[in-house]
């Protein structure tokens, strides 16, 4: 079995900070811009020729949910975990009415689509949050086919319950299978150990008892565990939690479960096909501070897309999902029972699920980890877009510079080194080719999330709307601005983002 060259991963089509960019100083003092629900929105939703309309209510409300064992108190849409799935045909309208039984407010956001700004639930910006007791309805075209997802964009509510697939089919779907599964990742710990709110605020109380902390990761601060785990004193403080892959630091929340559609590993949820079945999953990262390895033992998997958009078919034995990222892979099945594993990166956890098609086949073990984890893994540079996505080529009319910055030791994670401020917007214009470059200054990874727009990686192509950026990297990445309005790049690591890694860009009235 091949290794994995942990050198390389990731890291082709990023270049060495300090390459030549211009500064993403601008500010939004004398722009006018265009709004959310402005004639300009209502004109690119109009050019999207909206199709019959699809019905959804969703419910977003407390309630208890069981994990397989652990029964948990959490906030989720209905009744279970994850939220029902929706699905729709591209060209559709989705009118989902969001009602909102929680006791806070909260807003949804329906990740990685291109729709219009009016709907894509960014409190403050695109809409008022929906306060408890009170309904929303979302309304918008699904232009795109894929694999996307909807989540609260609300402080630190995605790191509860509230998540569930959003699926796009293509009418002309020239993708070959027999059966899909779609595969929900998340880290647990809500209801366990504490809430996420609980979290956020024991990391930024660390960060205020740190002892200087310069541009170190953690800084001075003495480290509250020796191991990947939590301690008495700090129950949600993970440290020393390192992965090559990720360029040292791989998260700093201790997660008591990691699930599969809901499920720990002991309890996994089983899919049965029959032997030779040619299964295409959709795999989604919901988790709030891991990045997962996931991986089918005993099978080859054949990447077909990223992030919703197609892809040209590589063969790999295992992928990298950072928060919010989503592959389709195909593979066809072996005659038996196998785990496909999700191993939590650099925390010493899995999430777990079975494949059967054996009915009286042994189910392996739970602490299995099959060879497969280990094998090849899928870089960025082997990931080149089918030919009907690629963007053409064209030379960026401006570059926009997002310097990723902060550390551990402070808890000030921001952009270009200002926290989050939603007076503060980048002006861009409509039909410009916009380049970001995401300038990596700290010591951690950061999953970089894109709202209302699809992205081309620079230097391969690969069409995303969330990428990994390593410590120490830049990442180029190329969109055309044809979707007016007001839109949100954030890491999507949910503390990073609630501590202020988060920005906004603005089309020109």
């Amino acid at each position: 079995m091949t290794s994995i060259d942990r050198r390389v991963f990731l890291r082709a089509g990023v270049a060495a900070v300090g390459g030549t960019v211009l500064s993403g100083c601008s500010t939004s003092e004398s722009t006018t811009f265009v709004q959310p629900g402005g004639a300009q929105v209502r004109a690119a939703e109009a050019g999207r020729r909206p199709g019959s309309v699809r019905e959804f209510q969703l419910l977003a409300q407390q309630g208890q949910v069981d994990l397989g064992g652990p029964i948990v108190n959490t906030w989720m849409y209905g009744d279970r975990l994850p939220g029902r799935p929706i699905r729709v045909t591209s060209g559709q309208m989705i009118r989902a009415r969001l009602v909102n039984r929680l006791p806070r407010e909260t807003t949804v956001h329906w990740h990685g689509l291109a729709l219009r700004n009016d709907a894509d639930g960014v409190p403050g910006v695109t809409q008022p949050p929906i306060p408890s007791g009170g309904e929303h309805l979302y309304e918008f075209t699904a232009a795109h086919p894929g694999t996307y997802w909807f989540h609260p964009h609300h402080g630190t509510q995605l790191d509860r319950g509230l998540y569930a697939p959003l699926i796009i089919e293509d009418p002309a779907e020239p993708l070959a299978y027999d059966q899909e599964w779609v595969v929900v990742l998340d880290d647990w710990m809500d209801g366990v150990t504490g809430t996420p709110d609980d979290v956020l605020a024991e990391l930024t109380a660390m960060a205020g008892m740190a002892d200087g902390g310069g541009h170190g990761g953690h800084g001075a601060m003495p480290a509250p565990t020796p191991t990947p785990s939590a301690s008495a004193k700090w129950p949600h403080m993970m440290m020393n939690a390192e992965s090559d892959l990720l360029g040292g630091d791989a998260g700093d929340v201790y997660y008591p479960h990691f699930l599969i559609n809901g499920r720990v590993p002991a309890a996994p949820e089983t899919f049965t096909a029959r032997p030779g079945a040619r299964l295409r999953i959709r795999l989604i990262n919901a988790g709030g501070d891991t990045a997962f390895r996931v991986a089918l033992g005993g099978h080859e998997l054949t990447v077909t897309h990223a992030d919703g958009f197609p892809v040209q078919p590589v063969k790999t034995d295992a992928l990298l999902l950072g928060m919010g990222e989503r592959y389709d892979v195909v593979v066809t099945l072996e005659d038996g029972v196998f785990p496909l594993v999700a191993l939590a990166e650099g925390k010493r956890g899995i999430a777990r699920a079975l494949v059967r098609t054996a009915k009286n086949a042994r189910s392996p073990r739970a602490d299995v980890r099959p060879d497969e984890v280990n094998g090849r893994l899928v870089r960025y540079d082997q990931l080149k877009p089918s030919q009907a996505v690629r963007l053409a080529r064209r030379t960026p009319d401006r570059t926009i510079t997002l310097k990723l910055t902060g550390t551990m030791a402070k808890y000030d994670w921001a952009i270009n080194g200002r926290k989050y401020d939603p007076k503060v917007i980048e002006p861009i214009g409509s039909g410009e080719r916009v380049r970001l470059s995401f300038v990596n200054q700290s010591l951690m990874w950061h999953p970089m999330h894109l709202h209302g727009h699809t992205f081309a990686l620079a230097d391969t192509g690969l069409r995303k709307d969330t990428a990994i950026v390593l410590p120490g990297t830049t990442l180029n990445v190329d969109f055309d601005a044809d979707n007016p309005g007001i839109w949100m790049i954030h890491c999507h690591n949910v503390y990073h983002a609630e501590a202020g890694m988060m920005s906004l860009l603005g089309y020109r009235a």
